[in-house]
């Protein structure tokens, strides 16, 4: 067993392994994979990205269980494992009571919480939204070589995403992975029909946004990241994106936004308030409150709002 596994066991949670792993280490586990999922209410599927179809097949189906699947998971064609995307800015509601459901990647959220409010207020003077993703190589606690490269994905899945639940936006994406561990950042170039709203109206739209944060004075990720850490946030997680004032710029009918992503951190949350739909068919503003407490997030984005005046 790897060094997380033991010390997963050392703080008493339940193990499962697969079936054929049972035997070897029947005296430390709580049992098999398919006795988690006997026993829970709903699953959150976190395997490696293309094999929730296969679980959803031989798990979750026969044992009737619903599912949350991760952002990459397909929702077209045989292998389909949902037929909806979830982003809890955009479509909560939605998801309430489905049995499968995919929750959008950090990427797909982070845009979902921005261009929303965009829509709502600014909608129909909206031309066209085009995203420049600057994604992150790996995560800090990943042990995968984080290569010196800047790669570029010819189709990124992302663009469809979004569409998904945002389906009238005039949207392209283009996405980058450059050498980081330190979250991701977006460039989004809104154009409107005439002139653009002003920076003030911009800032003021998403000043009481959850999850959002206006930040002014930090230099880079690795600030942000590294700020969240001394200041005791869990595993560093922020569980927001961060809108950069200093790099917002109105230019004739164009807006620019700079926000950075807190990758698995800003997912994590999103899954908590998919699972309040899906199961507990819970309210949106009662299910962000439980989610609020549980992540500290309003708390977080006033603190780091302060350090980064």
């Amino acid at each position: 067993m790897d060094e997380q596994v033991l010390m997963d066991l050392k703080n008493k949670y339940d193990i499962y392994v697969p079936d054929n792993l049972v035997p070897r280490y029947q005296n430390l586990i709580a049992g098999s994979i398919e006795d988690a999922v006997s026993g829970c209410d709903l699953v959150l599927d976190a395997a490696k990205e293309g094999n929730g179809y296969s679980n959803k097949i031989k798990l979750y189906q026969p044992l009737r269980k619903p599912a949350i699947f991760q952002g990459g998971e397909e929702r077209h064609g045989d292998r389909a494992v949902a037929r909806m995307i979830h982003n809890s800015r955009v479509n909560y509601e939605a998801a309430s009571g489905k049995k499968y459901v995919i929750q959008g990647s950090c990427n797909v959220s982070g845009m979902g919480k921005i261009m929303q409010p965009l829509m709502e207020s600014y909608g129909n003077e909206i031309q066209r939204y085009d995203v420049t993703l600057v994604r992150r190589w790996a995560d800090l606690e990943d042990s995968k070589e984080v290569k010196d490269s800047i790669q570029w994905d010819k189709n990124p899945h992302h663009q469809e995403d979004v569409k998904d639940f945002i389906p009238h936006a005039n949207l392209y994406v283009e996405a980058f992975k450059v050498p980081s561990r330190m979250m991701h950042l977006h460039q989004m170039v809104v154009r409107f029909r005439s002139k653009s709203p002003t920076k003030d109206q911009i800032l003021d739209l998403f000043t009481k946004e959850f999850a959002v944060a206006i930040l002014n004075s930090a230099k880079g990720t690795a600030d942000v990241r590294l700020k969240a850490i001394e200041l005791g946030f869990e595993h560093g997680d922020t569980n927001m994106v961060h809108i950069h004032q200093d790099i917002l710029r109105v230019q004739d009918e164009t807006l620019k936004i700079v926000y950075s992503d807190d990758q698995t951190g800003l997912v994590i949350p999103e899954n908590h308030l998919l699972l309040q739909s899906m199961l507990l068919r819970r309210p949106r503003s009662e299910a962000m409150k439980k989610t609020d407490k549980l992540f500290r997030i309003s708390d977080k984005k006033e603190m780091l709002e302060k350090e980064f005046a």
